[in-house]
């Protein structure tokens, strides 16, 4: 079976989230009394769950972590989500995947509700057959469960028809468990690619209209 559908990675990938979830993770470590991140702990939040954030950071167990992301929600959720920006050329990009034939979807750790708002927000959502996100209450949270969990409402079971597009490690990762193709983006917030072509990571370009390009026409 040949690619027929592009699963996106949110955060790095298609928008640059960066400020809101800085400014939130400020105003959550002031509300506990914490020093303010650096910019690069402020980077490695950005993708991953929250709380595994916290606890990966900083060592929380796990009910202070979720303790920390529910201070850290009382700001995203209400401002620090809109803080964000598309990065250059996803409408672009994204057109011209449609226009080409392929099914493209969210795939994102990011919880599936704010995925949505964002895309709305800048008027892209009408691009995706599917926005996927994390859903906790179902038990649906990190990489490789959401890449399953958006296969499945797509009706894909051949692995070989998928091919993951994202900025980071944990994309690769989520990727290779599962046994999909992953493709690497320069620009968003990994900062060691080697990891990424460990994880198998075929690619890795710096532009989405280079992705596009190398993906060319659908069942290739």
């Amino acid at each position: 079976m040949k690619k027929t559908t592009v699963l996106f990675d949110l955060d790095g990938t298609l928008v640059d989230t960066e400020e809101g979830v800085a400014r939130s993770l400020r105003y959550a470590m002031d509300k506990l009394g914490m020093e303010q991140p650096d910019a690069d702990t402020i980077r490695r939040f950005i993708g991953p769950l929250v709380p595994d954030s916290f606890q990966r950071e900083y060592g929380f167990s796990e009910e202070r972590a979720k303790n920390a992301d529910l201070i850290f929600r009382e700001r995203y959720e209400t401002i620090g989500l809109f803080e964000c920006r598309l990065f250059p050329g996803v409408e672009d990009a994204l057109k011209a995947l449609k226009e080409k034939g392929w099914r493209i979807s969210v795939a994102s750790s990011k919880e599936e509700g704010p995925c949505r708002q964002i895309l709305e927000k800048f008027h892209v959502a009408q691009y995706f057959d599917l926005i996927c996100g994390a859903r906790l209450k179902e038990d649906i949270g990190t990489k490789i469960e959401v890449l399953r969990d958006a296969m499945k409402r797509l009706g894909i079971s051949d692995k070989e028809e998928v091919v993951l597009v994202g900025d980071s490690r944990y994309d690769a990762r989520g990727a290779q468990e599962l046994g999909i193709g992953c493709i690497g983006v320069s620009y968003g917030f990994e900062e060691d690619f080697g990891e990424m072509r460990k994880a198998g990571v075929t690619e890795i370009f710096d532009t989405l209209d280079e992705v596009v390009k190398y993906l060319g026409e659908p069942g290739r």
